[in-house]
């Protein structure tokens, strides 16, 4: 069998809104269209994509009501997590967060306005050790002005995290400025912050604890905590990467994107 191209044909209940999806955010264009179907390509993907409508006439009787469920459209691409912060920004309903497998798989999920899921994935490049086997790489990390988030309390800096190479957890150094205080507010995963230099007084469940360099507290989660530096201070901080924020007074909870 010699194989000269590949398509894929989706039933969907709105083949419109299917197609702005893909068009949208993974760079699919229109090859042809008419009512109830659209034909996409896209340059350097390794499958074009046909959108039906469920119910067309076009379809064999047997299969007009059936629709593109169960199914995953997964593309391998590069630079995984800056195609995860791209859409993101472009507000791309992410509902599965970059993650990595322990067998060397890191993805993430997209689910379009039909229901069908699309998988980003990318492999991490495995290691051969002594005995012949395969390892997981080694991620080495460098920070970056990507990874900075400037709030007026604090400055956060990114280092472990899924979308740069962690698979569990998540670390990040905070600076505060003399006499910053941030607002009160609980964490859903314990922490451990480890100051490096200078010293802060957190508040934790009533009780006060000053820390200084050197030292390492253990801030339990759920708890309603506020953190105030008396002097100049600089910390680093561990989590696991799922722990989101919860404010006192307002609804929902808030994600950290240093962590993630």
């Amino acid at each position: 069998m010699n194989v000269s191209a590949s398509t894929l044909s989706l039933t969907v209940a709105d083949v419109d809104a299917s197609r702005d999806f893909l068009c949208t955010h993974l760079g699919y264009k229109v090859a042809m269209a008419d009512d109830g179907f659209a034909s996409l390509t896209c340059e350097g993907a390794a499958v074009d994509i046909v959108l039906l409508r469920k119910g067309t006439e076009v379809l064999p009787a047997e299969q007009r009501d059936r629709e593109a469920g169960g199914l995953i459209l997964a593309f391998t691409v590069t630079d995984l997590a800056a195609e995860e912060a791209r859409l993101r920004a472009a507000g791309a309903p992410i509902t599965m967060p970059l993650r990595e497998e322990p067998w060397g798989e890191r993805l993430f999920q997209m689910t379009d306005p039909n229901g069908v899921v699309v998988q980003l994935v990318e492999w991490a490049v495995l290691d051969h050790d002594t005995d012949g086997g395969e390892s997981a790489a080694v991620h080495v990390i460098t920070p970056s002005a990507d990874s900075v988030t400037v709030s007026p309390n604090a400055t956060m800096t990114g280092l472990a995290a899924p979308s740069r190479g962690s698979a569990e957890l998540s670390t990040w150094t905070v600076t505060m400025e003399a006499g910053a205080t941030g607002p009160e507010h609980s964490i859903s995963r314990e922490q451990v912050w480890t100051v490096t230099a200078g010293a802060l007084e957190v508040t934790c469940d009533g009780h006060t604890e000053k820390v200084s360099a050197g030292q390492t507290l253990i801030l339990p989660a759920d708890l309603i905590r506020r953190i105030h530096a008396p002097e100049q201070a600089e910390t680093h901080v561990s989590m696991r990467s799922d722990g989101v924020a919860s404010v006192p007074g307002t609804e929902g909870t808030r994600e950290l994107p240093w962590a993630r």
